[in-house]
């Protein structure tokens, strides 16, 4: 730690410009944080580090973002992020800011509190309605016996935050409220050893039941907007089939992978790495990356993505870029960004907090010293000052800006729109022209078949078809002919071919539903019953709600535009 200190208080050195263009950023969890001061230090102190360039806090990940030159590695920059008082985590270690341990003790903190609370609100109701002499003593001597208790035990929290930042000369949101909170049980166990008249337990054990209840809500709502992250990486796969130079297999884990490697994807298999299809032909789902539904045909030479999902036949892939360095990564870096990026108001907050809480301190000394000099006596001053220390806690005003930006920006991104800066919520206001993509936004994004031409024994059979094909056109007509009722025929010898559909017989009839014979301009397929052949079309229908949304951005005074990649007549139609 001595080292971490020195590395910490280094004056900064200037970068060369040519070397700045070297600056690498790396991430750490820190579990630890607990206000906008706490972000406030960590942004103002890590620059000074010789070689850290710029440090950003995302406080909804409790992750904080170094820019430094390479010459630091994670173990010194670990010990400059704890010097400052803080435990700092790998990312990988923590992939998402959690620390299940503090998540218990803070559950456990919350239901301590509870009970105490509503124990020693009971007896407080005697002693509120008029109750005195022996019975009044005797409650005050029972809440002090359960309060003392619960509030050393679900007040760790706060006094554990407020020691360690005061260890380290700085202060943070949880300092005003140990003091506060300490004083007032002191007073109160005074008042209680000396017969006197008032005693503060009941509002010391609820203003904790409150505040813990408060953090715990904060907590979920972190856990919520981080899911996210963890359900975008989750669609990654998790392992991929190795091909050794020897010719043998192995199934390797995604962190393990290496650019060179040559991997093995099954029919179904989600992608573990993003690389270049060596050999084989397929069709890749990649909808998850660029938002469109339709399947994009993967052959030698094609580029494929981690996430996306081989659907077809199997390939053989090259590795290119594996775990941090997939365009998947990328886009959940994107997503930190955002929550790691100071809007106006933001930076507002975060200006105003720094300075409240000295503010605070100072206002409830002078608030002491004041009713003191003007005769007031000792005890009254006391109670005032604590007062001012508990009602002006500087939380929401730090918080709520950035918390209210996070939700607001994974509540878009469960809707499909990611926000990169959060200065694009503020920019909202100022919008006076919308536009629209097309397929997946003013579209459902799922083709939906025309059954018109279908028969009774033709929808049978192409159901039968359409359940054994993982195309997502055949999906979508498998679902349509459920919807309607239809029973699937009994076919046998059923054959899937890449790019070219699915073959089957029926009572000694070749059957299929394959690609058209001939080239169309919008999505189809054709059933083939012996010679018969049915064109199946396909569309892709708009959302049942786009009329009013439309109406409604009009009477916002908004213009409405459409951007298409698709072909002028089907978007027009």
């Amino acid at each position: 730690m001595a080292a971490g200190r020195a590395l910490a208080v280094n004056a900064p050195q200037t970068i060369p410009a040519d070397e700045a263009r070297e600056l690498v950023d790396t991430r750490f969890t820190v579990p630890g944080m607990r206000c906008a001061g706490c972000i406030a230090k960590l942004e103002r102190e890590l620059p000074k580090v010789q070689g850290i360039e710029d440090a950003r806090v995302n406080f909804s990940a409790k992750r904080v973002a170094l820019r430094h030159v390479p010459e630091l590695d994670e173990a010194r920059l670990i010990e400059a992020i704890e010097a400052l008082g803080f435990e700092a985590q790998r990312v990988a270690d923590n992939p998402l800011g959690q620390d299940d341990a503090d998540r218990r003790l803070l559950l456990r903190a919350v239901a301590v509190a509870g009970f105490g609370m509503m124990n020693i609100m009971l007896l407080s109701v005697s002693v509120w309605s008029g109750a005195g002499g022996v019975t009044k003593q005797l409650f005050h001597w029972l809440s002090a016996i359960i309060a003392i208790p619960v509030i050393a035990y679900a007040g760790r929290p706060f006094f554990a935050s407020a020691w360690m930042a005061l260890s380290h000369r700085r202060t943070n949101m949880d300092v005003p409220i140990s003091i506060g909170v300490l004083l007032a049980t002191a007073l109160s166990f005074y008042e209680t050893l000396t017969g006197g008249a008032h005693a503060y337990f009941d509002s010391a054990v609820m203003l904790l039941f409150f505040l813990l209840t408060g953090r715990a809500l904060d907590a979920m709502m972190r856990g919520k907007t981080r899911a996210g992250i963890g359900a975008l990486l989750g669609r990654m796969g998790r392992s991929a089939s190795v091909l050794g130079a020897d010719g043998t297999i192995e199934r390797m884990a995604a962190e393990q992978l290496t650019p060179g490697m040559v991997m093995l994807v099954a029919a179904g298999e989600s992608l573990a790495a993003d690389g270049e299809v060596i050999e084989g032909a397929s069709a890749i789902d990649n909808s998850m990356l660029t938002g469109e539904s339709r399947l994009e045909s993967a052959g030698p030479g094609s580029e494929v993505h981690a996430g996306s999902i081989n659907v077809m036949a199997p390939i053989r892939v090259r590795a290119k870029a594996v775990a941090s360095d997939t365009k998947l990564a990328e886009i959940a870096r994107l997503m930190d960004e955002a929550g790691q990026s100071r809007s106006r108001y933001v930076r507002i907050a975060d200006r105003a907090s720094r300075i409240y809480a000295p503010a605070v301190h100072t206002l409830a000394l002078l608030a002491f010293v004041g009713w003191m000099l003007a005769g007031a006596g000792w005890h009254q001053a006391l109670l005032i000052s604590i007062a001012v220390l508990i009602i002006t806690c500087p939380c929401a005003l730090g918080l709520a800006v950035p918390a209210a930006q996070v939700v607001a920006s994974n509540a878009l991104l469960r809707q499909g729109l990611l926000v990169k800066d959060g200065t694009a919520l503020e920019r909202l206001a100022e919008v006076d022209c919308v536009r629209f993509d097309k397929t997946g936004t003013l579209t459902l994004g799922r083709p939906r078949p025309d059954l018109r031409g279908l028969d009774e024994e033709a929808g049978a059979i192409a159901l039968a078809l359409a359940q054994n094909s993982r195309h997502p056109l055949s999906k979508g007509l498998a679902q349509a002919l459920l919807a309607n009722g239809v029973v699937p025929a009994s076919v046998t010898d059923v054959v899937e071919r890449a790019g070219e559909g699915i073959f089957a017989r029926f009572g000694g009839t070749d059957v299929a539903l394959a690609r058209p014979s001939e080239a169309s301009d919008h999505p189809m397929s054709e059933l083939r019953i012996g010679d018969r052949r049915i064109a199946i079309h396909f569309a892709d229908p708009l959302r049942e709600d786009i009329a009013e949304t439309l109406h409604q951005l009009a009477l916002m005074g908004l213009h409405a535009e459409l951007l298409s990649g698709d072909r002028k007549d089907a978007v027009e139609a």
